[in-house]
C-alpha cells in the first residue's frame, strides 16, 4: 500500500519496513530530501531540531496551538528551509512530530536517509533499505 502523509510515513519508518513505496506530492519531498548532501543535511537536520523543540513546547500547554505551530515551526527551522523549501521542511517537521520527541524525531528522519531510491517517477519513489 502507498504511503500518501508524513504520519504513515513514520510509521514506516518506525518498523523498519524493508521497503517503502511513496506517492503524490510526498513523493517529491521524499526525493528532494534524499538529493540533500551531508553537509546540507546536517545544518538541516540542526535546524529541523529547533522547530521541533517549538512545537512540543507548545504542545506541553495543552496543545491548543500545536496545529498552528507546525508551519510557525518552519520559520524557526530556516535553515532546512533555505535548503529545502518550505513545503519539504513542513513534510520534515511532521514526520519528526509523528514520533512523538525531538530526538525521536530526529532519529526517525534520519533512518530516512538510510534508504536508497529503488525507483522513482513523476508522482511516485520506492525506497529500500540498504
Amino acid at each position: 500500500m502507498a504511503i500518501i502523509n508524513e504520519k504513515d510515513l513514520s510509521e514506516a519508518l518506525k518498523n523498519d519496513k524493508d521497503t517503502i513505496e511513496i506517492e503524490g506530492d510526498l513523493a517529491d519531498k521524499v526525493i528532494r530530501i534524499k538529493a540533500t548532501g551531508s553537509v546540507a543535511w546536517a545544518i538541516a537536520i540542526g535546524s529541523i531540531a529547533v522547530g521541533l523543540a517549538a512545537i512540543f513546547v507548545t504542545a506541553g500547554t495543552g496543545g491548543a496551538a500545536t496545529p498552528a505551530t507546525v508551519p510557525t515551526s518552519a520559520l524557526a527551522a530556516a535553515g532546512a528551509v533555505a535548503i529545502l523549501g518550505t513545503p519539504t521542511t513542513i513534510s520534515l517537521i511532521g514526520i519528526a512530530v509523528a514520533a512523538g520527541g525531538v530526538s525521536a524525531g530526529i532519529a526517525r528522519l534520519n533512518k530516512l536517509r538510510d534508504y536508497k531510491i529503488k525507483s522513482k517517477t513523476k508522482n511516485k519513489v520506492i525506497l529500500v533499505r540498504k
